[in-house]
Protein backbone atom coordinates (compact mmCIF):
# COMPACT_ATOMS: atom_id res chain seq x y z
CA UNK A 1 0.00 0.00 0.00
CA UNK A 2 2.69 2.31 0.75
CA UNK A 3 4.53 1.45 -2.36
CA UNK A 4 1.24 2.55 -4.11
CA UNK A 5 0.66 5.62 -2.18
CA UNK A 6 4.62 6.47 -3.16
CA UNK A 7 4.12 5.49 -7.14
CA UNK A 8 1.46 7.91 -6.82
CA UNK A 9 2.35 10.78 -5.30
CA UNK A 10 6.01 10.34 -7.76
CA UNK A 11 3.43 10.55 -10.74
CA UNK A 12 1.61 13.72 -9.59
CA UNK A 13 5.18 15.48 -8.75
CA UNK A 14 6.36 14.21 -12.62
CA UNK A 15 3.48 15.25 -14.41
CA UNK A 16 3.39 18.33 -12.49
CA UNK A 17 6.71 19.74 -13.31
CA UNK A 18 6.19 19.15 -16.74
CA UNK A 19 3.16 21.18 -16.81
CA UNK A 20 5.28 23.09 -14.83
CA UNK A 21 7.98 23.06 -17.33
CA UNK A 22 5.48 23.67 -20.17
CA UNK A 23 4.19 26.60 -18.97
CA UNK A 24 7.73 28.48 -18.05
CA UNK A 25 8.83 27.41 -21.56
CA UNK A 26 6.11 29.67 -22.59
CA UNK A 27 6.73 32.32 -20.51
CA UNK A 28 10.33 32.01 -21.67
CA UNK A 29 9.36 32.46 -25.11
CA UNK A 30 7.15 35.76 -24.46
CA UNK A 31 10.20 37.31 -22.47
CA UNK A 32 12.38 36.65 -25.16
CA UNK A 33 9.71 37.93 -27.95
CA UNK A 34 9.87 41.47 -26.06
CA UNK A 35 13.21 41.59 -25.73
CA UNK A 36 13.80 40.96 -29.52
CA UNK A 37 11.45 43.28 -30.58
CA UNK A 38 13.13 46.38 -27.94
CA UNK A 39 16.17 45.56 -29.52
CA UNK A 40 14.67 46.69 -32.62
CA UNK A 41 14.18 49.75 -31.67
CA UNK A 42 17.36 49.92 -30.17
CA UNK A 43 19.51 48.85 -33.30
CA UNK A 44 17.90 51.68 -35.21
CA UNK A 45 18.72 54.47 -32.23
CA UNK A 46 22.55 53.06 -32.51
CA UNK A 47 22.16 53.42 -36.20
CA UNK A 48 21.26 56.83 -36.23
CA UNK A 49 23.91 57.97 -33.68
CA UNK A 50 26.70 56.44 -35.59
CA UNK A 51 25.18 58.46 -38.48
CA UNK A 52 24.91 61.44 -36.51
CA UNK A 53 28.97 61.51 -35.63
CA UNK A 54 29.95 60.51 -39.02
CA UNK A 55 27.95 63.66 -40.56
CA UNK A 56 29.59 66.05 -37.53
CA UNK A 57 33.03 64.69 -38.47
CA UNK A 58 32.73 65.33 -42.24
CA UNK A 59 31.23 69.02 -41.06
CA UNK A 60 34.22 69.29 -39.04
CA UNK A 61 36.77 68.48 -42.24
CA UNK A 62 34.38 70.95 -44.72
CA UNK A 63 34.91 73.89 -41.59
CA UNK A 64 38.34 73.15 -41.83
CA UNK A 65 39.10 73.17 -45.52
CA UNK A 66 40.02 69.60 -46.16
CA UNK A 67 37.27 68.91 -48.57
CA UNK A 68 35.24 70.45 -50.62
CA UNK A 69 31.03 70.86 -50.56
CA UNK A 70 30.32 68.25 -53.23
CA UNK A 71 33.12 65.97 -51.73
CA UNK A 72 31.10 66.34 -48.48
CA UNK A 73 28.02 65.80 -49.85
CA UNK A 74 29.28 62.60 -51.40
CA UNK A 75 30.62 61.41 -48.19
CA UNK A 76 27.31 62.58 -46.33
CA UNK A 77 25.22 60.42 -48.88
CA UNK A 78 27.52 57.52 -48.44
CA UNK A 79 27.33 57.10 -44.80
CA UNK A 80 23.55 57.35 -44.98
CA UNK A 81 23.34 54.42 -47.05
CA UNK A 82 25.33 52.68 -45.29
CA UNK A 83 23.61 53.14 -42.21
CA UNK A 84 20.48 52.32 -44.15
CA UNK A 85 21.59 48.85 -45.00
CA UNK A 86 23.34 48.22 -42.13
CA UNK A 87 19.56 48.95 -40.07
CA UNK A 88 18.12 46.51 -42.78
CA UNK A 89 20.61 43.52 -42.02
CA UNK A 90 20.56 43.66 -38.17
CA UNK A 91 16.51 43.90 -38.07
CA UNK A 92 16.50 41.17 -40.73
CA UNK A 93 18.89 39.16 -38.16
CA UNK A 94 16.03 39.75 -35.41
CA UNK A 95 13.27 39.22 -37.63
CA UNK A 96 14.53 35.65 -38.34
CA UNK A 97 15.33 35.23 -34.50
CA UNK A 98 11.43 36.01 -33.86
CA UNK A 99 10.62 33.62 -36.72
CA UNK A 100 12.99 30.79 -34.67
CA UNK A 101 11.30 31.12 -31.12
CA UNK A 102 7.62 31.59 -32.88
CA UNK A 103 8.30 27.78 -34.43
CA UNK A 104 10.26 26.05 -31.80
CA UNK A 105 9.75 28.07 -28.70
CA UNK A 106 12.60 29.28 -26.76
CA UNK A 107 15.62 30.03 -28.64
CA UNK A 108 19.00 29.58 -26.59
CA UNK A 109 21.36 30.82 -29.69
CA UNK A 110 20.02 34.67 -29.05
CA UNK A 111 21.30 37.42 -31.07
CA UNK A 112 22.44 39.54 -27.97
CA UNK A 113 23.59 35.74 -26.79
CA UNK A 114 21.46 35.32 -24.35
CA UNK A 115 21.66 32.12 -22.84
CA UNK A 116 19.23 30.13 -19.64
CA UNK A 117 21.20 28.65 -16.82
CA UNK A 118 19.04 25.95 -14.28
CA UNK A 119 19.59 27.15 -10.76
CA UNK A 120 18.58 29.73 -8.14
CA UNK A 121 20.10 33.01 -7.67
CA UNK A 122 20.79 36.12 -10.09
CA UNK A 123 23.60 38.13 -11.35
CA UNK A 124 23.22 42.08 -12.16
CA UNK A 125 22.94 40.63 -16.02
CA UNK A 126 20.44 38.33 -15.32
CA UNK A 127 16.78 38.10 -15.13
CA UNK A 128 15.07 35.12 -13.20
CA UNK A 129 11.68 33.49 -14.36
CA UNK A 130 10.03 30.60 -12.11
CA UNK A 131 13.68 29.93 -10.94
CA UNK A 132 15.00 29.75 -14.69
CA UNK A 133 18.65 32.67 -14.98
CA UNK A 134 18.15 34.25 -18.27
CA UNK A 135 21.59 35.47 -18.55
CA UNK A 136 21.33 38.21 -21.62
CA UNK A 137 24.35 39.31 -23.16
CA UNK A 138 25.30 42.51 -24.64
CA UNK A 139 26.11 43.94 -27.56
CA UNK A 140 29.70 44.91 -28.75
CA UNK A 141 30.37 48.13 -27.11
CA UNK A 142 31.02 50.83 -29.45
CA UNK A 143 34.39 52.57 -30.29
CA UNK A 144 34.17 56.31 -28.79
CA UNK A 145 34.59 58.97 -31.61
CA UNK A 146 36.31 61.13 -29.93
CA UNK A 147 38.44 60.52 -26.39
CA UNK A 148 39.27 64.00 -25.36
CA UNK A 149 40.31 62.08 -22.11
CA UNK A 150 43.28 59.56 -21.74
CA UNK A 151 45.15 58.11 -18.36
CA UNK A 152 48.74 56.61 -17.74
CA UNK A 153 50.73 55.43 -14.60
CA UNK A 154 53.47 57.10 -14.28
CA UNK A 155 56.91 56.53 -12.62
CA UNK A 156 59.79 58.61 -12.12
CA UNK A 157 63.09 58.40 -10.06
CA UNK A 158 66.64 60.06 -9.99
CA UNK A 159 69.23 62.08 -7.79
CA UNK A 160 67.86 64.10 -4.83
CA UNK A 161 69.47 67.39 -2.88
CA UNK A 162 68.89 70.03 -0.92
CA UNK A 163 69.65 73.34 -2.28
CA UNK A 164 70.47 75.46 0.88
CA UNK A 165 69.84 79.60 0.45
CA UNK A 166 73.69 80.87 0.10
CA UNK A 167 75.33 77.70 -0.55
CA UNK A 168 75.76 75.69 -3.71
CA UNK A 169 75.28 72.07 -4.81
CA UNK A 170 78.74 71.16 -3.95
CA UNK A 171 78.88 72.16 -0.38
CA UNK A 172 75.78 70.24 -0.22
CA UNK A 173 75.56 68.22 3.33
CA UNK A 174 73.86 65.21 1.52
CA UNK A 175 75.98 62.74 -0.86
CA UNK A 176 75.17 63.39 -4.39
CA UNK A 177 75.39 60.29 -5.79
CA UNK A 178 73.33 58.37 -2.28
CA UNK A 179 70.68 60.67 -2.41
CA UNK A 180 67.91 59.34 -4.54
CA UNK A 181 63.76 60.03 -5.41
CA UNK A 182 61.36 57.81 -6.58
CA UNK A 183 57.70 58.83 -7.76
CA UNK A 184 54.55 56.62 -8.36
CA UNK A 185 51.37 57.63 -9.62
CA UNK A 186 48.72 58.06 -12.00
CA UNK A 187 47.74 60.79 -14.30
CA UNK A 188 45.02 61.79 -17.00
CA UNK A 189 45.52 63.94 -19.86
CA UNK A 190 43.02 65.98 -21.59
CA UNK A 191 43.03 67.90 -25.00
CA UNK A 192 42.00 71.17 -24.42
CA UNK A 193 41.30 72.67 -27.49
CA UNK A 194 38.40 70.78 -29.43
CA UNK A 195 40.20 70.37 -33.03
CA UNK A 196 43.49 70.77 -32.11
CA UNK A 197 46.30 68.52 -29.94
CA UNK A 198 49.13 70.90 -29.34
CA UNK A 199 48.07 71.71 -25.52
CA UNK A 200 46.71 69.51 -23.34
CA UNK A 201 46.38 69.67 -19.37
CA UNK A 202 47.56 66.75 -17.20
CA UNK A 203 46.74 66.45 -13.88
CA UNK A 204 46.38 63.28 -11.22
CA UNK A 205 47.83 61.57 -8.19
CA UNK A 206 51.18 60.84 -6.98
CA UNK A 207 53.39 59.23 -3.82
CA UNK A 208 57.10 61.22 -3.69
CA UNK A 209 59.28 59.58 -2.01
CA UNK A 210 62.48 61.83 -1.11
CA UNK A 211 65.75 60.30 0.12
CA UNK A 212 69.07 62.28 1.62
CA UNK A 213 72.11 60.91 2.78
CA UNK A 214 73.88 63.20 5.20
CA UNK A 215 77.59 62.97 4.72
CA UNK A 216 80.89 63.23 7.66
CA UNK A 217 79.01 60.85 9.26
CA UNK A 218 75.80 62.35 10.36
CA UNK A 219 72.29 62.47 11.16
CA UNK A 220 69.61 64.40 12.02
CA UNK A 221 68.23 65.29 15.48
CA UNK A 222 64.96 66.91 16.40
CA UNK A 223 65.66 70.18 19.00
CA UNK A 224 62.50 70.60 19.70
CA UNK A 225 61.48 73.53 17.88
CA UNK A 226 64.62 73.08 15.22
CA UNK A 227 66.60 70.26 13.57
CA UNK A 228 69.98 69.37 12.71
CA UNK A 229 72.73 67.83 11.73
CA UNK A 230 74.63 66.10 14.46
CA UNK A 231 77.89 63.67 14.42
CA UNK A 232 76.39 60.34 15.46
CA UNK A 233 78.67 58.83 18.29
CA UNK A 234 79.82 54.97 16.44
CA UNK A 235 81.01 54.90 12.46
CA UNK A 236 78.02 54.89 10.77
CA UNK A 237 77.58 51.91 7.70
CA UNK A 238 74.16 54.14 6.32
CA UNK A 239 72.62 57.13 7.68
CA UNK A 240 68.70 57.93 5.52
CA UNK A 241 66.58 60.47 6.14
CA UNK A 242 63.47 60.32 4.30
CA UNK A 243 60.08 62.09 3.62
CA UNK A 244 57.18 60.72 2.17
CA UNK A 245 54.55 62.87 0.43
CA UNK A 246 51.33 62.50 -1.50
CA UNK A 247 50.98 65.05 -3.87
CA UNK A 248 48.86 66.30 -7.21
CA UNK A 249 50.62 67.33 -10.18
CA UNK A 250 49.29 69.73 -12.57
CA UNK A 251 50.95 70.35 -15.79
CA UNK A 252 50.64 71.89 -19.23
CA UNK A 253 51.98 69.31 -22.39
CA UNK A 254 52.47 70.96 -25.23
CA UNK A 255 54.36 69.25 -28.49
CA UNK A 256 53.18 68.12 -32.09
CA UNK A 257 50.45 65.05 -32.13
CA UNK A 258 49.12 62.89 -35.29
CA UNK A 259 45.76 62.77 -35.97
CA UNK A 260 44.20 59.55 -36.77
CA UNK A 261 41.37 58.75 -38.73
CA UNK A 262 39.18 55.84 -38.60
CA UNK A 263 36.07 54.90 -40.05
CA UNK A 264 34.12 55.62 -36.79
CA UNK A 265 36.29 57.32 -35.05
CA UNK A 266 39.65 59.61 -34.65
CA UNK A 267 42.47 59.46 -31.95
CA UNK A 268 45.27 61.82 -31.62
CA UNK A 269 48.94 60.10 -31.26
CA UNK A 270 51.88 61.49 -29.68
CA UNK A 271 53.98 58.85 -30.50
CA UNK A 272 57.37 59.61 -31.89
CA UNK A 273 56.97 62.91 -30.86
CA UNK A 274 58.55 65.95 -28.41
CA UNK A 275 56.42 66.66 -25.73
CA UNK A 276 56.93 69.57 -22.95
CA UNK A 277 55.49 69.43 -19.57
CA UNK A 278 55.32 72.79 -17.54
CA UNK A 279 53.67 73.24 -14.47
CA UNK A 280 53.65 71.81 -10.50
CA UNK A 281 52.29 70.22 -7.80
CA UNK A 282 50.74 70.68 -4.07
CA UNK A 283 50.12 68.13 -0.97
CA UNK A 284 50.78 67.24 2.21
CA UNK A 285 53.96 65.54 4.29
CA UNK A 286 52.98 61.56 5.36
CA UNK A 287 55.49 61.33 7.40
CA UNK A 288 59.65 61.63 7.75
CA UNK A 289 62.11 58.43 9.09
CA UNK A 290 65.11 58.16 9.28
CA UNK A 291 67.04 54.66 9.07
CA UNK A 292 70.72 54.28 10.54
CA UNK A 293 73.00 50.98 10.55
CA UNK A 294 76.37 50.62 12.08
CA UNK A 295 78.43 48.30 14.34
CA UNK A 296 78.51 48.03 17.96
CA UNK A 297 80.63 45.39 20.03
CA UNK A 298 80.97 43.56 17.08
CA UNK A 299 77.48 43.33 15.90
CA UNK A 300 75.62 44.96 13.28
CA UNK A 301 72.93 47.01 14.24
CA UNK A 302 70.03 48.73 12.53
CA UNK A 303 67.99 51.78 13.76
CA UNK A 304 64.48 52.86 11.91
CA UNK A 305 63.76 56.13 13.58
CA UNK A 306 60.09 57.92 12.91
CA UNK A 307 59.18 61.14 13.72
CA UNK A 308 58.18 64.92 13.04
CA UNK A 309 61.15 66.41 12.67
CA UNK A 310 60.17 69.85 12.34
CA UNK A 311 58.86 69.05 8.58
CA UNK A 312 56.40 71.20 6.94
CA UNK A 313 53.76 69.40 6.73
CA UNK A 314 52.14 71.24 3.03
CA UNK A 315 54.22 70.44 0.11
CA UNK A 316 53.90 72.47 -2.90
CA UNK A 317 56.49 73.40 -5.51
CA UNK A 318 57.48 73.44 -9.72
CA UNK A 319 58.05 70.72 -11.96
CA UNK A 320 58.94 69.96 -15.77
CA UNK A 321 59.57 67.52 -18.16
CA UNK A 322 60.58 67.14 -21.46
CA UNK A 323 60.73 63.96 -23.68
CA UNK A 324 60.14 61.84 -26.71
CA UNK A 325 57.30 59.17 -26.52
CA UNK A 326 57.00 57.68 -23.29
CA UNK A 327 60.14 58.65 -21.65
CA UNK A 328 61.15 62.55 -20.50
CA UNK A 329 63.84 64.07 -18.25
CA UNK A 330 62.78 65.18 -15.04
CA UNK A 331 63.21 67.79 -12.38
CA UNK A 332 61.39 69.16 -9.50
CA UNK A 333 61.80 71.59 -6.85
CA UNK A 334 59.87 72.70 -3.93
CA UNK A 335 58.88 75.54 -2.84
CA UNK A 336 58.19 75.24 0.73
CA UNK A 337 61.28 74.58 3.10
CA UNK A 338 62.01 71.52 4.37
CA UNK A 339 61.89 72.51 7.98
CA UNK A 340 59.36 75.02 9.60
CA UNK A 341 61.66 76.89 12.15
CA UNK A 342 65.41 76.37 10.89
CA UNK A 343 67.65 79.45 10.65
CA UNK A 344 69.10 78.72 7.04
CA UNK A 345 66.45 77.64 4.45
CA UNK A 346 66.72 74.71 2.65
CA UNK A 347 64.56 73.44 -0.41
CA UNK A 348 64.71 69.79 -2.13
CA UNK A 349 65.15 69.47 -5.43
CA UNK A 350 65.40 66.43 -8.10
CA UNK A 351 66.26 65.80 -11.78
CA UNK A 352 65.59 62.15 -12.99
CA UNK A 353 63.59 59.87 -15.69
CA UNK A 354 59.98 60.26 -15.60
CA UNK A 355 58.17 57.47 -17.74
CA UNK A 356 54.55 57.19 -18.44
CA UNK A 357 52.99 54.46 -19.17
CA UNK A 358 49.55 54.34 -21.39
Amino acid sequence: MKLITLTTALAIWLLAGIGAQAQTKNDLAQAEIEQLNSLKDQIVSEEKEALKNEVDAINIRFENKEISPTEAEKLKQEAAEKHALNIENRLAIVDNQLELIKRNGIDSTKYTGTSIIFGLGSDDDEEQVFGLRIKKGTAAKKRKYDRRTTSSFVFAFGLNNVITKGESLEDSDFKIAGSRFAELGWAWKTRVFENTNWLRFKYGVSFQFNGLKPTDNRYYVDMGSQTELQEYPLDLDKSKFRMDNVVVPIHFEFGPSTKEEHEDYFRYSTEKKLKIGLGGYAGINMGSRQKLKFEEDGEDKKLKLKANYNTNNFIYGLSGYIGWNGVALYAKYDLNTLFKDNPIEQRNISLGLRFDVD
